[in-house]
C-alpha cells in the first residue's frame, strides 16, 4: 500500500442574561409555550434588583451547588456562556437533582431562569413561603431558556433553587442560572467590571516565524487580546498565545489586554520577542519553492535532459543514487543509453547551467526499490563520504532522502550531520517520506527530520499511494482531497517542523502514481488553506502557516508528458504565496 514508486512505471509512486420568560406547562395533556417579557413589580425592574444566584455559570466548578448521588459535574463543552456548564446524568432511581440555597427578601417577587439542553430538564424553587413553582422542557438539542416567577412569604429569607432530569432519560446540561430580584444579601453573581491589565507577560518561546507569549490570569477576564505594534493580532481565552507569520531574525513588541462583557482592560507592559534565524540548511532556496524529480531512466514518461526541466522548479532532485556493495555507500550512474545518448559531460554542464539560473540540483537516494541501509556507525560514515563524493563529482547541491523501505533514525542522523560537516551550511537536505512515516514523532523518519531540524531544508511528504490516514485532529481522511493534504500536513506543522520545512508532494499526472493524483487546483487550494486560511475543506487548521515552503511532484518527466499542466498551475501559485 505504501510503496510509491515503481521503477518500471510509477516511481513517486460574553454572557448576557436574557430576561425573557419561557413557560412550559401541561394543560389538558398538551404542552404549551408562551414567550414574553417579565416585568417585576409594577412593570419595571427596580434599580436595586440583582442576580442573587452564586456561581450561576458554573465557572467555579460545583461550588455553592449540591448534586444528588454525585450525578453532577462541570464540562467545558457544550456551554451557553463562559467556559463551563453543568452536566448531570440521571441513573437508576436518581433524577440528578442539583440545588443551591439562595438568600432572598420577604414579600418580594423574583424571576428564576436558566439555559438548558440535552435530556429532560426541570427548573424549580422550594421553600418560598408562598407557592413553589417549576418549569421543564423535554429533550433539547440546542440551548433553550427556562423561566418562571415566584413570590416569597412574609418571613422567607432563603429558598432552594434546583434543577433535575428524569428517570431513564439522557443527561441534561444547565448554564447561566439567574434568580433576579431584590438583593437578598447573599452575595450573588454581579455584573462584571472591566478587568485589570494583564501582568507577568513574558516571551515563552520563539521560532524563525513565531513568538510565543504567556501571562498571569486576570480575575474576571473571559478572554485576552494580543497586540503587536499597536494592532490586535490574536484573541484567546487562555493565558498564552503564539503569534505566527513573522520574519526571521526580527524583534517585535507585544502587549496583552484582558476582556469580558464589560469591556477591555488597558494594555500590559510591552515585551519584546526576537525571532530566530531561519532553520534548516541550504542557501539560495526561495521562501516558497517547488521541488521536482528528474528521472534518470525511461519508464514511459517523457525522456528529457536536465536542461529541459521546466523553469518553475526551484529544487531538482535527480533520481536516483543506488546502493553499492559497501554498507551505507551510494553511487550514481547516468543512464546514457536509456536517455538517448545523454553524456556525463553534458549532464554536468546542465547541472551547472541550472545552478547559474538560480536552481538547486540534488541527488535523491532510494526510491521504491532503493535499499540503502544506514544502521551502524560505519555505514553512516560510508553514506556521508559517498554522497559528498557525488556532490564533488557532479556538482550536486545536496541530497534527498527517499528511502521507502525504512531507515534508522540514530544513524541516518549521524550520517547527515557528518555530511553537513563536510559540505557546510549551503548543503540542501530534503526528505520524501510516505504518509505512514509522518503520522507520529515516534516514527523513524519523523524523528530523523526533527533530529536534523537545524540543517534540514524541507520535508516533501508523498500524499499518494497511501489510503486513509489520521489528521492532526485525530480524524481519518482519505487521499484525494484538500482535507487529506491539509490535515496531514498539520501533523508535521504542529509537531516540531517549521512551516518553512513542510511541502506537499503530489503526482504530476494520474500516470505518475498508482493512486492519489489530484488536480493542480486541489493542490493550490490546500496551499491557500495552510498559508492563508482560505479555500479549506471541512478541516480547518488551528492557525495559518504563511512560511509554508511549497510543493513537490513526481515527476518533472510526467509533468512534461501531461503538457506541463502541473508546474504551469502549481508553480506560479507557490511562488505567489505570502
Amino acid at each position: 500500500m505504501f510503496r510509491h514508486r515503481n521503477r518500471d512505471r510509477n516511481r513517486h509512486g460574553s454572557r448576557i442574561r436574557m430576561r425573557w420568560v419561557r413557560s412550559w406547562g401541561l394543560a389538558s395533556g398538551a404542552l404549551t409555550l408562551s414567550l414574553g417579557l417579565t416585568l417585576v413589580g409594577a412593570g419595571q425592574a427596580s434599580a436595586a434588583d440583582i442576580d442573587n444566584a452564586r456561581n450561576a455559570g458554573f465557572e467555579s466548578g460545583l461550588s455553592d451547588w449540591n448534586c444528588s448521588a454525585g450525578s453532577g459535574e462541570t464540562v467545558s463543552s457544550p456551554v451557553h456562556g463562559g467556559a463551563s456548564a453543568l452536566r448531570a446524568g440521571p441513573a437508576g432511581q436518581d433524577n440528578a437533582r442539583c440545588a443551591q440555597t439562595v438568600a432572598v427578601r420577604p414579600d418580594a417577587t423574583y424571576t428564576l431562569s436558566a439555559w438548558v439542553r440535552g435530556g429532560y430538564a426541570y427548573l424549580g424553587v422550594t421553600g418560598t413561603g408562598t407557592t413553589d413553582v417549576s418549569t421543564w422542557t423535554p429533550d433539547a438539542a440546542s440551548w433553550r431558556q427556562l423561566s418562571t416567577t415566584f413570590g416569597t412569604g412574609a418571613s422567607t429569607t432563603s429558598v432552594t433553587v434546583y434543577t433535575h432530569g428524569w428517570y431513564g432519560q439522557a443527561a441534561y446540561f444547565v448554564d447561566d442560572v439567574s434568580v433576579f430580584g431584590p438583593d437578598g444579601g447573599g452575595g450573588g453573581d454581579q455584573p462584571p467590571t472591566v478587568p485589570s491589565a494583564p501582568a507577568g507577560v513574558t516571551v515563552s518561546g520563539t521560532t524563525s516565524s513565531s513568538v510565543s507569549l504567556a501571562w498571569n490570569p486576570v480575575s474576571g477576564a473571559s478572554g485576552y487580546h494580543v497586540h503587536r505594534g499597536g494592532t490586535r493580532v490574536q484573541s484567546v481565552t487562555g493565558t498564552s498565545a503564539t503569534v505566527t507569520g513573522l520574519a526571521a531574525s526580527t524583534s517585535y513588541g507585544f502587549q496583552v489586554t484582558a476582556t469580558n462583557s464589560a469591556g477591555e482592560s488597558g494594555r500590559s507592559a510591552t515585551v519584546t520577542g526576537t525571532t530566530t534565524a531561519t532553520p534548516g540548511g541550504g542557501t539560495g532556496v526561495p521562501r516558497h519553492a517547488v521541488t521536482g524529480y528528474w528521472q534518470n531512466f525511461n519508464n514511459g514518461a517523457a525522456v528529457r535532459r536536465l536542461a529541459d526541466v521546466q523553469s518553475q522548479y526551484d529544487i531538482i532532485a535527480v533520481a536516483f543514487a543506488d546502493a553499492t556493495a559497501a554498507p551505507g555507500a551510494v553511487d550514481f550512474t547516468l543512464d546514457s543509453a536509456g536517455l538517448g545518448g545523454y553524456t556525463v559531460d553534458r549532464f554536468k554542464a546542465d547541472v551547472r547551467a541550472k545552478q547559474a539560473a538560480g536552481k538547486k540540483v540534488i541527488v535523491s537516494v532510494g526510491g521504491e526499490r532503493g535499499t540503502v541501509a544506514v544502521d551502524d556507525a560505519a555505514s553512516a560514515t560510508n553514506f556521508a563520504n559517498s554522497v559528498y563524493a557525488l556532490m564533488r563529482t557532479y556538482g550536486f547541491d545536496g541530497v534527498d532522502i527517499d528511502l521507502e523501505n525504512g531507515l534508522n533514525a540514530t544513524y541516518m542522523t549521524q550520517a547527515l550531520r557528518a555530511l553537513s560537516a563536510k559540505a557546510g551550511p549551503s548543503l540542501i537536505i530534503t526528505m520524501a517520506p510516505q504518509t505512514i512515516d509522518m503520522q507520529s514523532t515516534s516514527n523513524a523518519y519523523f524523528r530523523t527530520a526533527l533530529n536534523i531540524k537545524d540543517i534540514l531544508t524541507v520535508v516533501n511528504m508523498q500524499y499518494y499511494n497511501s489510503g486513509s490516514m489520521l489528521g492532526c485532529d485525530g480524524k481519518v481522511y482519505s487521499q484525494g482531497s484538500v482535507d487529506f493534504l491539509t490535515a496531514l500536513a498539520c501533523v508535521q506543522l504542529e509537531n516540531g517542523l517549521d512551516p518553512s520545512q513542510v511541502g506537499l508532494g503530489l503526482p504530476a499526472s494520474p500516470r505518475g502514481a498508482g493512486s492519489g493524483y489530484v488536480s493542480p487546483s486541489v493542490v493550490n487550494n490546500a496551499l491557500d488553506c495552510l498559508a492563508r486560511g482560505t479555500n479549506c475543506g471541512s478541516f480547518m487548521p488551528p492557525r495559518t502557516y504563511p512560511d509554508l515552503r511549497g510543493a513537490m511532484t513526481w515527476s518533472t518527466n510526467w509533468d512534461a508528458t501531461a503538457g506541463n499542466a502541473w508546474s504551469n498551475a502549481v508553480g506560479p501559485h507557490v511562488h505567489g504565496l505570502p
